[in-house]
């Protein structure tokens, strides 16, 4: 594996992300953002925050092995949530252990979570933005 994850001491050891991650491969990876839309480019889970979370989560799966890695090589997630508030957080979970469950991998990474006025598409709640190493 290229990405170790690592919360170091002196800082807080969140259970959600990971403060760093030591990326050792040779080759970068940066995803667009990813949003809830299909292989068709269809809408996925209007309206339902965690079934877009679950669908951004899989396509940076699907970008992944499109790269020649997985999910697992992603060093650092951005997450970009329209009119964030933390009562979200929980479907915002829900669609990450979703997603991690379907792609059999720990979702665990060094994580920014933004709120957001809008997104490019009225329809959009959220949109995750990856950076990856590969070996």
């Amino acid at each position: 594996m290229t990405v170790t994850l690592v919360n170091p001491d002196g800082l807080p050891k969140p259970d959600v992300y990971r403060q760093l991650s030591i990326a050792t491969g040779s080759k970068l990876v940066f995803l667009a953002g990813q949003v809830a839309r299909d292989a068709q480019g269809q809408p996925v889970g209007e309206g339902d925050l965690a079934a877009q979370v679950e669908q951004a989560y899989l396509n940076i799966g699907t970008a992944m092995a499109g790269a020649g890695g997985s999910f697992d090589d992603v060093a650092k997630l951005t997450v970009y949530v329209v009119d964030w508030t933390p009562d979200k957080l929980p479907l915002l979970g829900e669609g990450v252990a979703r997603a991690a469950a379907k792609l059999g991998v720990d979702p665990v990474k060094p994580i920014t979570l933004l709120g957001v006025a809008a997104l490019g598409e009225p329809d959009l709640l959220v949109e995750v933005e990856a950076t990856a190493v590969i070996d």
